[in-house]
Order: structure tokens, then sequence, then C-alpha cells
């Protein structure tokens, strides 16, 4: 008896997944539900890197030609702010207007033959009994998910920052991050080109701003729909000389906090999951249509190859795809936690710096020299012009200690930590109330960022130096910029990842030096 297959949910892994199970098993009854019209698409854009494209196409070609016929594609990453522009070359990507894609997706489900319906909701399972498997692809808000209970183990993430996703007229070249100042605080965009017509334009701002600014009033509870149009005029005002006075377009444009969800199981009876539905990762990585028809290949091939044994299917499937979906939303938090403090970099930083911190947010500076072996000459031409030495060998005074270069080691003596280098040492303190502008004082970072707060409220008016042990190299971070940054002290970080790390977190602003442990307790993560 063939297979009867139900998807829930029309986008681009719901589609992919329909088309290809419909493929792989040519007798099976696939029906996909879409509580939307056909010709419905919130959003604007969707962006593919070439490196992660392979998988897809060899799946099959529906996204390649339609990026081919369709799409726009680009090799440089833009950063514009204070009146400059830098470029990070090496970085191929292309994009599709997403009712263009949803569009040629359809017409490739149906030349497959998947029964589609569209306008219909499925607000109870158990309305598809007669189906003998049950794929929920309705996205990061999933009926699917929530209908299937507690058990799966699933959690959402708040980020702090808002955003709200528009379109504009304007053709940016490539992918564009664009920073304004207003007189209520920082704004940026993410923006890139996705038809010959029409850019993704999307804004984040911090709450605080975002307030001050008045943006607050609109009200995000409503059905989608109505987009926010008090924003959408501010917005083009601020913008205005970036986007050469265009336009922007709104649709189902509104405010948000970005959510990051995690789900431990993803399968339950005969109802398994992919995409938004059990795992998002921030927009900034590009990464979501693509994880979820990354997730529909492995599921298509999974159950074509035990149709008798679904629960070995969906184990499998998750075995395969959620170390793969973990490593991405590990990066991804990187760049998230980026955007919730871009106004500070903003302020701290020169474009050069700016771009650079920007760009190493996830990767070290010889993968960007790799890539584009120009931005890393002009960023190491601006340090020296500023400073006088390269890097490693720039002077770093602290309290009354002197290092010639900014490698050091922290040393214990008798149990009295020291930080020691070329020229100098300077000792340290575990308690902040011994701190003082002679002495530095050695903090453990948290294991997990949820102990962030408690370790800011550590640090003290004063002392020679702040440094950092322990946690991980994401907490040490940002236990570092809040230091250096936030509090004006001098900061050292503990990290034996090597001279390749150290220069990045240096030349980036991120620490003003790094030092290695010579004793177990202060070990890296």
């Amino acid at each position: 008896m063939a297979l009867r297959v139900a998807c829930i949910g029309g986008g681009p892994g719901g589609l992919f997944f329909s088309t290809l199970f419909k493929q792989t098993v040519p007798d099976a009854d696939v029906v996909l539900f879409e509580r939307n019209q056909a010709t419905d698409a919130f959003g604007f854009g969707v962006v593919f890197s070439d490196a992660t494209l392979n998988r897809i196409n060899d799946a099959d070609p529906v996204v390649r030609n339609g990026l081919r016929d369709f799409g726009t594609h680009w090799d440089d990453i833009e950063v514009w702010l204070k009146g400059e522009q830098k470029s990070f070359a090496g970085n191929g990507m292309a994009a599709i207007y997403r009712k263009t894609l949803l569009k040629l997706m359809q017409d490739r489900a149906a030349e497959v033959g998947v029964d589609m319906r569209f306008g219909q909701y499925v607000p109870d399972l158990s309305q598809l009994d007669d189906f003998d498997v049950i794929v929920g692809a309705d996205g990061a808000n999933s009926s699917t998910r929530e209908q299937l209970g507690d058990s799966l183990g699933h959690t959402a993430e708040t980020a702090t920052a808002k955003f709200i996703w528009f379109g504009t007229t304007y053709k940016f070249n490539g992918l564009t991050f664009v920073h304004r100042q207003s007189e209520f605080g920082n704004f940026a965009v993410h923006g890139y080109p996705i038809s010959d017509e029409l850019s993704t334009f999307i804004v984040e701002t911090d709450e605080d701003t975002w307030r001050k600014a008045g943006l607050d009033e609109f009200d995000a509870s409503q059905p989608p729909g109505p987009s926010d149009l008090k924003t959408q005029r501010f917005l083009e005002k601020l913008f205005a000389e970036d986007i050469a006075g265009e336009p922007l377009v709104a649709n189902n444009s509104r405010w948000a906090n970005f959510r990051t969800r995690r789900t431990r199981s993803w399968h339950k009876g005969n109802v398994v999951l992919l995409g938004d539905a059990v795992h998002t990762a921030h927009f900034s990585v590009g990464s979501g249509t693509k994880m979820a028809m990354e997730d529909a290949i492995a599921l298509v091939r999974e159950i074509a190859a035990h149709q008798d044994d679904l629960e070995l299917a969906f184990t499998n499937y998750e075995a395969e795809r959620q170390p793969q979906v973990a490593k991405i939303q590990n990066q991804a938090r990187g760049g998230l936690s980026w955007w919730e403090h871009f106004a500070r970099y903003y302020d701290a930083f020169d474009p050069t710096q700016f771009t650079f911190h920007f760009f190493s947010r996830s990767i070290d500076i010889d993968k960007i020299r790799q890539r584009d072996a120009g931005l890393v000459e002009s960023v190491e031409a601006d340090w020296l012009a500023r400073h006088g030495h390269t890097p490693l060998e720039t002077p770093l005074s602290a309290g009354s200690a002197r290092f010639s270069g900014r490698l050091l080691s922290l040393t214990h003596q008798d149990g009295q930590p020291e930080l020691t280098g070329p020229g100098g040492s300077l000792v340290l303190v575990t308690d902040p109330a011994d701190a003082d502008a002679g002495t530095g004082l050695l903090l453990t970072a948290p294991d997990t960022e949820e102990g962030l707060a408690a370790a800011f409220r550590q640090l003290p008016a004063q002392a020679a130096a702040i440094v950092i042990q322990g946690g991980n190299p994401f907490t040490r971070t940002l236990l570092s910029e809040e230091a250096r940054l936030g509090r004006g002290l001098r900061s050292v970080v503990v990290d034996d990842r090597g001279p390749i790390s150290a220069l990045t977190q240096i030349l980036s602003g991120r620490a003003d030096a790094v030092a290695t442990a010579t004793t177990p307790e202060a070990t890296d993560a």
C-alpha cells in the first residue's frame, strides 16, 4: 500500500521536502497543506552562500536554476559607517526574492505530482489521522510543534535587540551593513539585492533607542498584514542618504525580537518537524532556509529507506542533523551578540577597526586573510599608524608595569597569581574589593551567558588590569569587552588557542592583551 505523507507548511522547507519525497518515492501520496494562499509571501529576500549550496543543488536544481535566472550574486560584503565604506572580498553569495523562489518551488512540486492545498489550516493533527507520516514545516511559530506538547523539550531564547524587515527600491551591490547614529541612538541595516528592482532592508537597534525614538507604538500583537508605517517613514528619513532617497517597501513589516529556538526531540509518534519549527539561527548568518532544506534532504532519505520503521527513520534524521544545526547555532550566537552591542563598537572604534571587529566575530585573521589579504593589510597598517608597533609587539602599560609586548603569561607563585611578560610583571588579586590602580584583578568568566551579569558586577571602578580566565571564548570576550569598552579598564584574556587567536583579539579591540596559562586552574575551556 502506498505511503501517505502530509506536509504542513508551504515555505521553502516544506515545498522542498514534498518535492524530494515525491521524486524519491513516486508511488507515495504527498499532500502539502498551507494556511496562506499560493501568492502570499511575507518577507523579502532569501540568501544562500556559494559554499553551502552544493548539497541542495545535488538534491534538486530548483534553487540553482532560480538563482541563475532570477537571482543576484555578489562576492564582496561592505560596511558603511562614519562616511566610509569598507569591503571584505571572497564571500560569494546569492539572493532571490522570496515570492519568486516560492513560485518556482510550487511549480516544481506540481510538476512531480505533489497535491498542494493552499488556504487550508490544520489546527488539529487528528484531522490527518489517515496519513502515515506528518511533517511539520510550519515555521518558528509552528502549530504542529505546539500540539505535540512539552515532551519535545523546545526552548526559545529571546534576543535583546529589535529588528524590522523592509524592502527598498534602492539596489545595493551586495550584502551591505549600513550604520547610522540618530539623536536617539544607533540603527543598522542588513541590505542586499534580491532582484533588479528590489533589495532587502532589515534594520536593527537596541530597545532603549527604539523606545526613545517613539517606535514602540505599533501593536505587533495584531494578526499578520498591517505594517508599521511610522517606523517606515522614520527609517526612510534616517537612511535617505544611503539609499539615495529611494522609498522603503513594507510587507507585514513590524518590530520583533529574534528568538533562537532549540528542540531536544524533533519527532513524536508519526509526526516529525523540520526547519524553523525546531531550530532557528540569527539571520546575520543567512542559514535559515538552507538549514530547513538540508533537513528535508536528510528526512526524505531516511523515511524512504525505513518506511516500515518510522522511529528508526526519525532517530537517524535527528542524529545526522542535530549536530550540524547546533554548530550553525553556536556560530550564529556570536553574530547575534555582535548585533546586540553594535552601538558600543560604533562609539569605540574607527571604521577600519570596526570592520575588522565585525568580520572577525566568528573567524580568525588567517581565514580573513585567505579571502581578502588587502583587508588584513589595511587593518594592520591602521594599527601600525596608531601605535607605531605591530599588534603583538605594541607596549602595554598596566599600573606600574610596562610590558614591551602583548603576549603575556598568567603564573602562580606560592598561590599568588601574577601577570608576567616581556619587560614586567603585575601582581593580581582575586577579590574585587582589593583591586586598585596598582594591582590587577583576576576574574573567572562564567561557563554560560546567564552568568555574565554577575561577572559584570564584579568589575571594579579601578584596577591596573582585569585578567579574565575560565569560561569559554564567548563569555571571556563579552566580559573583556565590558571591562575594556564599557568601564575603560585594561583587559587581558587568558587563552591558550595560540598566537593567531591572540592577534585577532588584540587587533579587533576585544582585548588589550592575551595571556597563556601556566597552571591547571586557568586553562582554556
